[in-house]
């Protein structure tokens, strides 16, 4: 695997390639990471992943300084994982003079975690477009866990007209149901053992709209109140359209809950698809 550390050497060692599909991520890699190399794997012959902690999706007071930076063990997980090439830009490569044209995401990107922390998906649509533009890949590969930024992602394709397919991995878990981030490794180990219970909220709600409960506000509230009463500071629980994120119709049957939650000093985001 070649690790490539600037924009023109990486151009270079694509140059030659037919068959890019890129797996963006900021670093810190766990077993999610690994299974979207393993996906990229089914759809190219050169597989590029990005290491690169973005400082524009981060609000401010969040936890850009703190995000954990493990090169070299991120390095060895991707040779192990097949990928080809790891892309680890300094910060002053990838934005060599102050970012003034940046991108404005979607309508769909101002609601649910748009709504907590501003200028989160702008920073996240422009370096992807920058990624896009660097690496040139036919496909790229995101996982499910962050649903919205997935949306929004498809969106910058559609509307910017990106010959990239994007492709979105289902989320890894836990044996307990807690779904991996790289975030997981801020909980103590008491916070641990309460984290799963923001998947079990999401479970609930899914079970009983599939048994064909519809007043999705009540669901939501129920869920809301467990986590405060259990201690969690909630930014939302929300049932929305897949395609979106459209707030669902009486007919809509393709349907996701989505939740975004604080436990202690860690946001954590999880959700769940629904066919009602």
């Amino acid at each position: 695997m070649d690790l490539i550390h600037t924009v023109g050497e990486l151009r270079k060692r694509l140059g030659g390639e037919r068959s890019i599909v890129l797996v963006p991520t900021m670093g810190n890699l766990h077993a999610g990471h690994l299974a979207l190399v393993e996906e990229a794997n089914r759809h190219g012959a050169c597989i590029v992943t990005s290491l690169f902690v973005n400082r524009l999706q981060f609000e401010p007071g969040g936890d850009f300084d703190r995000y954990p930076r493990t090169l070299a063990e991120d390095c060895a997980k991707l040779e192990r994982a097949g990928c080809h090439v790891a892309f680890a830009p300094e910060e002053r490569e990838l934005y060599p003079e102050p970012q003034e044209i940046l991108l404005q995401p979607p309508k769909l990107a101002e609601q649910l975690c748009g709504d907590f922390r501003p200028g989160h998906f702008q920073g996240v649509v422009t370096v992807v477009a920058k990624l896009f533009n660097i690496v040139a890949p036919h496909t790229a590969i995101f996982g499910r866990k962050d649903y919205q930024q997935l949306a929004v992602i498809r969106a910058l394709v559609r509307q910017l007209n990106y010959p990239i397919a994007i492709v979105g991995v289902e989320t890894v878990r836990e044996p307990d149901g807690l779904a991996l981030s790289s975030r997981n490794g801020y909980l103590s180990s008491g916070e641990r053992t309460e984290a799963v219970r923001l998947n079990r909220n999401l479970r609930r709600i899914k079970e009983k709209i599939e048994a064909g409960e519809r007043d999705f506000g009540a669901l939501c509230s129920f869920a809301i109140k467990d986590l405060t009463d259990a201690g969690w500071k909630v930014d939302y629980v929300a049932v929305r359209h897949q395609r979106g994120l459209a707030l669902p119709g009486p007919a809509d049957r393709d349907l996701v809950v989505l939740a975004a939650a604080w436990l202690g000093k860690t946001r954590l985001i999880d959700n769940l698809e629904i066919r009602a």
